[in-house]
């Protein structure tokens, strides 16, 4: 019996995987806090440049707003030059660098880490570096934590990130210099791709077939909230110590995951621990109400290592060894890259719509509810089709931004938020989409190799927008190009709904995985086995097969059996009725 079938036997989302999803999505929350909050905390506030006389600060004109200073094509020449006198703020005269430092506008922000370490004029790039370095640790994050766990498991990679994202996050807070800063952030975007990463796998690995996809769109959900409420804290907390405090301290809280959050039994088996595999399993089936009879439990239903390949020790270059896995891993790998660079490039640049910033970071935060909502309606009919249609969506609106008149505001944004709607739809289906179309044995490494490539999406997301140094609708055409290149390549992937995951490499080359509907079972030594089961399969049909409790009863066979067989449900003299 393949793990696909023990799930539907004791439930593919019942208690016990619920309880597993609320201990998911906790951290997505902390998640989307540490994501976002340098749209808060690095924020470039209106400046002007302090004089050198002034020793206690820049005594401004009654009524002198420092908010004018800014331009769409950035500061104006008062805010980074030295002004001769008082007299001649605002006639464009000026005497040199400001050598006396700056003073900012505390009518949004009372402090950011541009304003306590003057990250402007010149040094304004190290603002965009120390982003992309932020990202570039969920690159390697994805690269490190994604072949650890496939060594060591997902839950021991989940509660060692959660602590190393606390411990580091709380530092950041208590940081003495830029440079310092950053490394600690840069520690923190590893643990983001760590828990993402695994704790997306985890709850994956134990979801029936049906229900699979709610592994992607809850813990989805969960991080929409967590976007959402970071509007509402960084309006409360206008200083970034304390707003970076306020999201990183609560992570040790969570100190009770030790306790609570279970391994992946899908990974036991695979790794042959079956005897561990098999007491998660009985305990899965009590908490959801379904307990394991005495003559199921004879049957050594966790087979999979009669499977030689899942002996094996896999590499990253068995993602492109094989010409199936080499054609849907690097298109896999592309959707990854041009989701994340088109939705984080747009997250991180909301101050480019000219709009109080927390009211945008607000309604961003709304756009992802309705985008993750629609997927739970489109993955049950089909994966590939959502995934390219949502990315259709996305990069036209994107590009139809370019031709829309400057002064036609309002529906270059409408236009905009349409384009973020769809790449959050296309992001939240490509995590359930690539955990289907990579086999068990190197699931772990085609997702971890998958987010390597979004975090090199990432890392390049926050140099985006200096892309207008080239033209002002570049940014927005390469929003709307890399899109629609995947929704065109997304043709190429098979479809996965409803479908039971691949074990083996062998599973995804081989032409008959599809239509695989055999139940098998080992035991030592020959013998007459009596079964009561439920018993589920994929027909040709690739429906699920339900059997009542009254028809699981009259369920009495008695086969003969050797040290491996195969018990064919087409053999099964019995009626069942498909799922609807």
């Amino acid at each position: 019996m393949t793990f696909d079938e023990v799930l539907c036997v004791i439930g593919g989302f019942g208690k016990f995987q619920k309880l597993l999803f609320v201990w998911i999505c906790i951290p997505q929350i902390f998640l989307a806090f540490h994501m976002f909050v340098s749209v808060f905390t690095g924020a470039t506030p209106p400046h002007l440049c302090r004089p050198r006389w002034s020793s206690d600060g820049f005594p401004l004109p009654p009524g002198f707003n420092l908010s004018l200073l800014s331009t769409s094509d950035g500061w104006t020449q008062l805010s980074c030059r030295n002004p001769l006198n008082q007299s001649d703020l605002g006639d464009g005269l000026s005497a040199g660098s400001c050598e006396g430092g700056w003073e900012y506008s505390t009518e949004i922000y009372q402090s950011t880490i541009v304003t306590e370490w003057d990250l402007v004029c010149d040094d304004a790039k190290l603002n965009s570096l120390g982003s992309s370095f932020y990202m570039f640790g969920l690159l390697i994050g994805a690269v490190v934590y994604g072949h650890l766990a496939d060594k060591y498991g997902r839950r021991i990679i989940i509660l060692v990130n959660l602590l190393i994202q606390a411990v580091f996050g709380v530092g950041a807070a208590f940081s003495p210099n830029f440079y310092i800063y950053t490394a600690l952030r840069f520690v923190v975007g590893t643990t983001i791709s760590g828990v993402i990463m695994n704790a997306f796998v985890l709850g994956t690995e134990w979801t029936g077939p049906k229900e699979r996809l709610l592994a992607g769109i809850i813990t989805d959900y969960a991080f929409g909230c967590g976007y959402i409420m970071l509007a509402g804290l960084a309006y409360l907390i206008r200083d970034w110590r304390k707003l970076q405090l306020v999201i990183s301290a609560p992570g040790f809280l969570l100190i009770f995951y030790i306790w609570v959050l279970p391994k992946s039994a899908r990974w036991l088996v695979a790794n042959n621990r079956k005897e561990e595999a098999w007491e998660l399993i009985q305990k899965a089936a009590q908490i959801n109400g379904n307990p394991l009879t005495k003559d199921l439990e004879m049957c050594q239903v966790l087979n999979v290592e009669e499977k030689g390949e899942l002996k094996k020790t896999y590499s990253f270059f068995d993602l492109v060894r094989t010409p199936t896995m080499r054609k849907r891993s690097l298109i896999v790998f592309y959707l990854w890259f041009a989701n994340v660079l088109v939705y984080y490039g747009l997250s991180l640049h909301i101050s480019d719509f000219e709009m109080n910033i927390y009211l945008t970071q607000l309604i961003f935060g709304l756009v992802e509810m309705p985008a993750r909502t629609i997927t739970l309606f489109t993955l049950n009919r089909s994966r590939k089709i959502s995934q390219l249609a949502f990315l259709a969506v996305g990069g036209i609106a994107f590009l139809l931004t370019i031709f829309v008149p400057s002064d036609l505001s309002i529906i270059k944004t409408v236009l905009a938020m349409i384009g973020k709607f769809g790449i959050t739809a296309s992001l939240s289906i490509i995590y359930v989409y690539s955990a289907e179309v990579f086999p068990t044995v190197i699931r772990q490494k085609g997702i971890g190799i998958g987010s390597m490539c979004a975090r090199a999406g990432g890392v390049l997301a926050p140099m985006l927008y200096l892309l207008k140094g080239i033209s002002p609708k570049a940014p927005m055409f390469l929003c709307g190009l890399c899109p629609l290149l995947g929704s065109a390549l997304t043709l190429l992937l098979p479809e996965t709904a409803n479908m039971p995951l691949p074990d083996t490499i062998e599973d995804v080359e081989g032409p008959n995985h599809r239509h695989k509907m055999a139940l098998q079972c080992t035991v030592d030594t020959t013998a007459h086995l009596r079964l009561y089961t439920v018993c589920t399969a994929y027909a040709s049909n690739l429906k699920a097969v339900y059997f009542s409790r009254s028809q699981t009863q009259k369920l009495k066979m008695y086969i003969e059996v050797s040290l491996k067989h195969n018990c064919l449900v087409s053999q099964m003299k019995m009626n069942y009725r498909t799922a609807p």
